[in-house]
């Protein structure tokens, strides 16, 4: 993707190329078969206010580099921090060693499994720059606050709401990633996430919060300015919707057709897609975070994932996507791929040992670490529900309903350890009458296995209602790592789906 905007010129000041070099050298003097150097800095800052006053506020850097090789058929990993050549040959001496302690214990273990990578082309020297328009850490903080300042504001100065919270997270993230076989990447990503939450307290002591619908976003502080998001429309309705919810019934439990928004349904993709179509997870090579999959490889290209208006991509090249990058942690080039069409599961997110292992030809770029002390793990894409190229609107949708549920806005989850049995809750939840709204509902929770769930998707809307959402802080792995990963779908219809009233359910 290219993009008008350049490599930090700090970042690119430090000794990359010449740490890679002495390092990478290092690894192959000693007989390692394929050795990868990464050197990453990673900068989060975020504010909080409460009631519009400051509450809290952070900004650390995570500066390091890694060397990674492959070395008699096993893994080894080290990391280091000191910028002198002979530290990165010795940080290279060490991963070597860890490969041959590695090997040890796999042969002790009675294991012939060798370590292969899937073949990939040498790119040569790339460079890549995430797409936004200003650096969220070129404003000054002051503009940042202040603007959270003026938000919060207008949601405390409306009738009914008693206190505001915001939050703004911005991370800029700098990796450059060299291998034996000639891969030379520097790239650049900026994410922000601005978001406000507006709570009501009732003089009988009751209360509830909304919280806006933005995503998070891999943009730059334009995106808080009104590209990409409508703030003040948003921060206009909150107020009065959250008077509704609070006058709203509680549901009657049952089986109610539901009409799920972008804001509440790419969680759901989220934990029942996302996760379960990563390769690892379905052959038991991560079980410790999480759980493994129900989709496992045996069922590739014969499990009945959904309805046949079931469309789901991996994508680490979608603009804005908090999990686009020009080359993962592997070198290989982004892409992407189906893993759900018409129904059927067609395709896994991939690395490059699991892309080997498996037979499956070439990794979708799909390894990511999140630190410079951490080893890169597979990681999920933006995975993504396809809209209908001319499917109906949100409206429309809602039209073609006689008894059912309007969801927005992601809340609690809960999803078993093979991503299949779980329950969802939400932000709002409008009950549908006739073919139109009728009010905002309480105490909503919809639950389902997750085939049955995407086989009752009757209809996607089209690209008109289609939006990226995401999170910044999706977690795997032992030590743990954490990610930003978007998901994008259209507005969906299901039929029958089984409601929860979780005031109920929680025996109050």
């Amino acid at each position: 993707m290219a993009h008008a905007q350049e490599i930090d010129p700090s970042f690119l000041a430090l000794p990359l190329r010449a740490l890679a070099d002495a390092a990478l050298a290092r690894a192959k003097a000693l007989g390692a078969e394929h050795a990868d150097f990464r050197f990453e800095r990673v900068r989060d800052a975020g504010w909080r206010l409460r009631d519009g006053k400051p509450a809290g506020s952070m900004d650390s850097t995570d500066t390091g580099y890694a060397v990674r090789v492959v070395h008699g058929g096993a893994w080894g990993f080290a990391a280091g921090v000191d910028l002198t050549m002979d530290a990165a040959a010795r940080v290279a001496t060490r991963a070597v060693e860890m490969a041959k302690l590695s090997a040890r214990v796999i042969e002790a273990a009675g294991s012939d499994e060798r370590v292969e990578l899937a073949e990939e082309p040498v790119h040569g020297e790339r460079t890549w720059v995430s797409s936004y328009e200003v650096n969220p850490f070129d404003v000054p903080d002051a503009e940042k606050t202040g603007l959270l300042a003026e938000w919060s504001g207008r949601l405390l100065g409306a009738d009914g709401v008693s206190h505001v919270d915001a939050s703004l997270l911005t991370v800029q993230e700098n990796k450059f990633y060299a291998d034996t076989a000639g891969t030379v990447t520097t790239q650049q990503r900026v994410r922000l996430h601005p978001q406000l939450t507006a709570t009501a307290v009732l003089d009988s002591g009751e209360f509830d919060s909304m919280r806006t619908l933005a995503p998070p976003v891999g943009r730059g502080w334009e995106y808080a300015l009104g590209t990409g998001w409508d703030w003040d429309a948003e921060l206009e309705r909150v107020p009065d919707l959250l008077a509704e919810k609070l006058r709203a019934p509680s549901v009657e439990p049952g089986s109610y057709d539901l009409v799920v928004d972008p804001s509440n349904l790419w969680l759901t993709i989220h934990e029942s897609i996302g996760h379960a179509t990563e390769l690892d997870r379905a052959l038991g090579y991560e079980a410790a975070y999480a759980g493994t999959s129900f989709a496992t490889f045996d069922q590739l290209g014969t499990l009945r994932y959904g309805s046949e208006a079931m469309h789901v991509t991996g994508d680490r090249t979608a603009e804005h996507g908090l999990a686009t990058v020009g080359f993962d942690d592997e070198g290989v080039q982004a892409q992407s791929w189906d893993l759900v069409r018409n129904g059927t599961l067609v395709g896994y997110q991939l690395d490059r040992r699991i892309a080997k292992l498996t037979g499956l030809g070439r990794s979708n770029g799909c390894a990511f670490a999140d630190s410079p002390g951490h080893v890169p793990v597979q990681r999920m894409a933006n995975v993504s529900l396809q809209p209908a190229a001319d499917g109906p609107s949100t409206d429309e949708l809602i039209g073609g309903v006689e008894r059912g549920i309007y969801v927005l806005g992601d809340r609690s989850w809960s999803i078993d350890m093979q991503r299949y049995n779980f329950q969802f809750t939400g932000q709002r939840f409008h009950g549908i009458e006739n073919g139109r709204l009728a009010g905002q509902l309480r105490d909503v929770a919809y639950q389902a296995t997750t085939t049955d769930f995407w086989g009752s998707m009757e209809a996607v809307g089209g690209p008109q209602t289609y939006v990226l959402g995401g999170a910044f802080n999706c977690g795997k792995a032992q030590p743990g790592q954490i990610a930003a990963v978007s998901h994008g779908c259209p507005s969906a219809l299901f039929r029958g789906v089984n409601i929860l009233n979780t005031t109920q359910e929680a025996g109050a």
